[in-house]
């Protein structure tokens, strides 16, 4: 289990009653979510290669605005599936035991959030990014 896996599961694992229960699962959505982050993990090459995803699916004008410091425009189930594919949704399912479309759902909302935390000033960070910074406040809002 690598360090960000244990910062996620002891952020996680505090918010006690909140986001986990109440959320409709997304604190588990949202640790997926930074598990894919992390280089090399779930197909995905961290932020640049999920934005470059975004892209090349044609939601360029979306993944920008999650980037900037405007309001963030928002994707849909769909969409997500056409970024992620049936197999890794498949895979990500399976992994939190929730049917594929349920995941995209919450792909959706979570995705725009997790990319505007990542990006606070407004442009990709050159260097390595907190993902822990940015998975505790996310947790702190989801727990809202």
């Amino acid at each position: 289990m690598g360090l960000l896996d244990q910062l996620a599961g002891q952020v996680l694992g505090s918010l006690a009653g909140g986001a986990q229960q109440g959320g409709g699962g997304q604190a588990a959505i949202l640790q997926l979510v930074m598990s894919l982050l992390q280089n090399g993990q779930g197909g995905l090459g961290g932020l640049g290669d999920l934005l470059g995803r975004l892209n090349q699916a044609g939601l360029g004008e979306q993944a920008a605005s999650w980037v900037s410091t405007g309001q963030n425009l928002p994707v849909s189930a769909e969409q997500i599936g056409q970024i992620f594919g049936g197999s890794e949704l498949g895979d990500m399912a399976a992994q939190l035991g929730l049917p594929a479309d349920q995941i995209a759902g919450q792909l959706a909302n979570v995705l725009p959030q997790v990319v505007d935390r990542l990006t606070p000033d407004g442009q990709v960070p050159a260097g390595d990014i907190d993902l822990g910074q940015a998975l505790s406040g996310l947790v702190a809002m989801l727990g809202k």
